[in-house]
């Protein structure tokens, strides 16, 4: 096949003999290549179903396999516990005529298995982040007999930790294992959507004095099948659709779902009948719903319910019947599911899958596409967008189709092979705390010295000064959760050993306070603010009615019964990056006829087109609402738009006469000013240039707790880094820029002003 193929050892080709390739794939080529003559870090980044956990692990089993190692040989991280389980049953087939052992460590295995490897630490580990914490915090005096000898560390999915504190714990875990085990392992990163391959490299490489490398390589052209389906909730009688037809068309059914039925969800029943396929949400409630409303459509049809749920507040055994079932060659059965069936959980052969509303992320758009189109299939996905028809008296910010702009956008994005980048230069100060309580916890006393070279010495923390790490220290043992010791020495105190006595510390991410939801021996899953006993939640894709509420355990138990409710599983925001939200403006500029959209959808984006062109949203970013009343449209992401809303309640107000400013995020601003549009560009680019720190967009006495561990942290902590690694400030500054110019600025002439708004827009 290649020279790679010859230098995989033995056991490794008579695996690919037994499945029957004929050749290599370009990415495994490439990956043999790199791991096998160098020494370097290794990025991995390739289309879904390439055969990137294979492009990795031969060489990696090839390489243990010839030099035996004394410890665990390879750590494999990954961000869910079904991808390791997932994983598991692929790496033991291939391992083990290797004679190489894998074991999965996580919550959900059992401690046999754990205690096993304890005694005999070799092969493969698989773990997540948390529980790589927790085996640092309790297990800190094994960890060189486990990991003396450690090789390589695979970081599956990596795209999904380069935006927030998991990925940045994630780094600081591996640097904690690598100085702690002495050992000096390959770091291997794998994913399907690096939008900067050379970015997420450096990510990789953290403070290691290796190099990273990205193999390049040749691959074929992915192919799919994509289509945009819009539906009003009473859709308007005069609609007439333009004459535009999708290759990907898919006729909406004409009795599919029972009378009175969401026409949007009869859409899906009727294009799911026969095929396996995924429904994606974008938050557990909605996921919830739209099951409920398609089980009651088997119901009502008298047909046999094929839809399951997955998202992650559902039990393991909720969870593993989903998977099961769709693996399941003899049925035919959809999962509805949030992001935990994104990434590359084997679920079976796919056909379809469909998408309520747009993602946040051209990231999240591609992995969920990516999980159809498999065995030489082209992907296949299909937005669903449902909005409520707008009212005849709306403004006119309400009758724009965002959701419907932002599946385009998504679209257009990936089209042009843009992905989210990392987003890695902040201050976190939240998991700061995290790591200094669980390395002290671990490693036990050391001076205010040692830990501070213990920690400030993580890649992650690259722009904490020692100054602030100071502060930090000192608030901490004025809270008692380190405590000075009589020689001046640190170590946790009783407030920290509080925090650490729970096992949701291991995680940086933000979780809810509980309940097991349960019905007779059988768990649901779990919820936040269970009603009283008598009141009804709905989970696992169907409605219970409370019987018991027990506040102590923090368990549910609920009965069986019939109707609709909503679900509530705790807030979840979404982060949309600021290309998307430019891309949106050029889809409603833009006169192009794209050609996945489905009649309905191309009918709504036209009439949305028409409405953008009468008020002149396709040329300035302000528009005139009323007698003093504005809308702004900033085209800014999450961060970029909070920004520039505290701009002006905090730098503007005074000068334009600023009242009763109302957001719809981060798409506009509704707001009554007593200035006109030159003075308002005026002000807001004097503000900007004026602007020196940040720290001036917090409102006076603000604790603007963002992250987890953020109520631990000094205030005056919190706000900076909130001001100086959340705000996005610098985009902020250069929009305004572009909007009102030097010469728009000295001449005060609004169309000058108007012309630079023009020319932003089209510049992005």
């Amino acid at each position: 096949m290649s020279d790679v193929f010859a230098r995989y050892a033995p056991f490794v080709q008579d695996f690919i003999y037994r499945n029957g390739w004929e050749r290599l794939r370009s990415v495994q080529v490439a990956a043999g290549e790199a791991i096998f003559s160098s020494d370097a870090h290794v990025l991995l980044t390739a289309s879904t179903a390439s055969g990137k956990t294979e492009a990795a692990f031969f060489p990696i089993l090839t390489l243990l396999a010839e030099n035996p190692p004394a410890s665990i040989g390879c750590l494999y991280v990954a961000p869910l516990k079904a991808l390791i389980n997932d994983q598991f049953g692929r790496l033991t087939e291939l391992c083990e005529e290797g004679g190489i052992k894998v074991t999965a460590w996580h919550g959900d295995v059992g401690q046999s298995r754990k205690d096993k490897l304890m005694r005999h630490p070799s092969g493969i580990l698989q773990i997540t982040p948390e529980s790589l914490e927790a085996l640092l915090l309790h297990r800190h005096a094994a960890i060189p007999s486990l990991f003396c000898d450690l090789r390589f560390i695979v970081i599956d999915e990596i795209h999904s930790l380069l935006r927030g504190d998991r990925g940045m714990q994630t780094m600081c875990l591996i640097e904690r294992l690598s100085r702690l085990s002495g050992a000096d392992p390959r770091r291997i990163g794998l994913s399907a959507t690096i939008g900067d391959p050379e970015a997420a490299a450096a990510f990789l490489r953290g403070c290691s004095k290796r190099p990273a490398v990205v193999p390049r390589f040749t691959a074929p052209a992915a192919k799919a099948r994509l289509s945009i389906g819009h539906w009003f909730v009473a859709a308007p009688l005069d609609a007439e659709p333009p004459a535009v037809r999708p290759e990907a068309m898919l006729e909406a059914p004409e009795s599919a779902a029972p009378s009175g039925a969401d026409p949007a969800l009869g859409f899906i029943y009727e294009q799911t009948r026969g095929r396996n396929a995924l429904v994606f949400t974008n938050s557990r409630e909605e996921c919830e719903a739209v099951t409920s409303e398609l089980h009651d459509y088997c119901r009502r049809k008298g047909e046999p319910d094929r839809f399951f749920i997955h998202h992650g507040n559902l039990s393991k055994a909720v969870r593993s019947d989903a998977e099961a079932a769709m693996k399941d060659e003899e049925t035919v059965k959809t999962i509805c599911a949030t992001a935990t069936l994104e990434l590359g959980i084997d679920v079976g052969r796919l056909e379809r899958a469909f998408q309520i509303d747009a993602p946040f992320t051209v990231s999240g758009f591609l992995q969920r596409l990516g999980r159809t189109g498999r065995r030489g299939q082209p992907a296949e996905m299909h937005f669903v967008i449902r909005e409520e028809e707008p009212e005849a008296r709306a403004q006119l910010p309400a009758t724009l189709p965002w959701k419907l702009l932002q599946a385009c956008a998504l679209i257009e994005c990936a089209r042009a092979h843009w992905v989210e980048p990392p987003r890695l230069d902040v201050l976190p100060f939240s998991l700061l705390y995290h790591q200094t309580m669980t390395t002290l916890a671990g490693e036990g006393e050391m001076t205010p010295a040692e830990l501070a070279q213990r920690i400030l010495t993580l890649s992650p923390f690259h722009r904490i000064s020692k100054d602030d790490y100071r502060r930090l220290l000192k608030h901490l043992i004025a809270t008692d959760q380190i405590e000075r010791t009589e020689r001046g020495s640190l170590i946790v105190g009783l407030m920290g050993e509080r925090q650490l006595a729970s096992y949701r510390f291991y995680a940086v991410f933000q979780e809810n306070e509980e309940f097991a939801v349960r019905t007779e021996s059988r768990e649901l899953g779990t919820l936040v603010r269970p009603p009283a006993a008598g009141g009804k939640v709905a989970i696992a894709g169907h409605v219970w009615e409370v019987e018991e509420v027990d506040i102590d355990r923090h368990v549910v138990w609920v009965k069986p019964v019939m109707g609709r409710v909503p679900a509530f599983f705790g807030l979840c925001a979404g982060d949309i990056h600021t290309h998307v939200l430019e891309t949106m403006c050029q889809v409603l500029r833009s006169d192009e006829l794209y050609r996945y959209l489905q009649p309905p959808a191309a009918a709504r984006l036209a009439e949305a087109r028409e409405y953008a062109r009468r008020a002149g949203i396709d040329r300035f970013p302000l528009v005139r609402l009323g007698e003093r009343e504005w809308c702004l449209f900033p085209w800014l992401g999450t961060y970029g738009f909070l920004a520039m809303e505290r701009l002006l309640k905090l730098k503007c107000a005074k000068s334009i006469g600023l009242s009763d400013l109302d957001t719809m995020r981060p798409y506009y601003m509704i707001f009554r000013m007593k200035t006109d549009a030159p003075g308002f560009f005026r002000a807001l680019a004097n503000a900007a240039d004026e602007l020196d720190d940040p720290m001036e967009l917090l409102f006076p006495g603000e604790i603007p707790v963002f992250a987890k561990y953020d109520a631990f942290v000094p205030g005056e902590l919190v706000r900076k880094g909130f001001a100086l690694g959340v705000l996005g400030v610098a985009e902020m500054k250069a929009r305004i820029r572009h909007w009102a110019g030097r010469a728009g600025r000295d001449s005060g002439g609004p169309g000058i002003i108007e012309d630079a708004s023009v020319r932003a827009l089209s510049q992005g």
